[in-house]
């Protein structure tokens, strides 16, 4: 099945580092974001997961779970977490789905329909496209999908951001623009006439033209 935006998130049941869980159910009332990884003990995923340990308490204050997957069992997502805490410094403090069977992988797109139904034998490279990263709603529907390739680390920094800015605009009318950061200027869409943005911005907005009306971040 090929994912877009603002479809739902297939749901799913697995065995995790925290135990059993039903992916939606898992979720509840909270945003989330499912990262993924092409095998354990994988030298970028590695200096990843530790990164992520570290940020997990800003996406907790954005009522934000974290949730990663390896293709690999869990048991070996035990032994991989001694090896990230000892060289990154930081715990892995999320749980880790094991994807043995490769249904979450195969559901969420990452790999295709011929990969088969397991990961016995499979190396890295076979499951190169498990690299990617989910952020998803409390609906339940995807808000945007990031991939990279097995050579690039991801940028946990910019989900974070990214993930401001689908909280942002999920709550009022707008967009943001490009290198947004939180406290910057909006942008009103075109979509907004300006009589209703008179009643939701009665300070003021500068017209840029027509179609690019900038406003003032509003305060929730």
């Amino acid at each position: 099945m090929s994912l877009r935006i603002n479809a739902t998130a297939p749901n799913f049941q697995a065995q995790t580092t925290q135990g059993q869980i039903d992916f939606h159910e898992w979720i509840g009332d909270s945003w989330a974001i499912l990262f993924s990884h092409p095998k354990d003990f994988t030298p970028v995923c590695t200096t990843e997961l530790g990164y992520m340990a570290g940020l997990k308490p800003e996406f907790d204050r954005r009522n934000t779970k974290v949730i990663g997957l390896s293709v690999d069992p869990v048991d070996n997502h035990a032994r991989w977490a001694a090896d990230i805490e000892e060289t990154q410094g930081h715990a892995v403090n999320f749980p880790m789905i094991g994807d043995t069977e490769l249904k979450v992988a195969t559901a969420y797109d990452m790999l295709p329909e011929g990969a088969g139904t397991t990961s016995e034998g499979r190396t890295a490279a076979d499951n190169a496209t498990v690299r990617a990263v989910f952020v998803i709603g409390p609906d339940k529907k995807i808000k945007a999908m990031l991939t990279y390739p097995m050579t690039t680390g991801r940028n946990f920094d910019e989900v974070l951001r990214l993930l401001d800015s689908c909280q942002l605009t999920a709550r009022h009318t707008l967009a943001t623009p490009v290198n947004w950061r939180p406290g910057d200027d909006v942008i009103i869409p075109p979509a907004v006439s300006n009589e209703v943005a008179a009643q939701k911005y009665p300070a003021g907005w500068k017209t840029l033209k027509p179609y690019l009306r900038v406003v003032a971040q509003p305060r929730d």
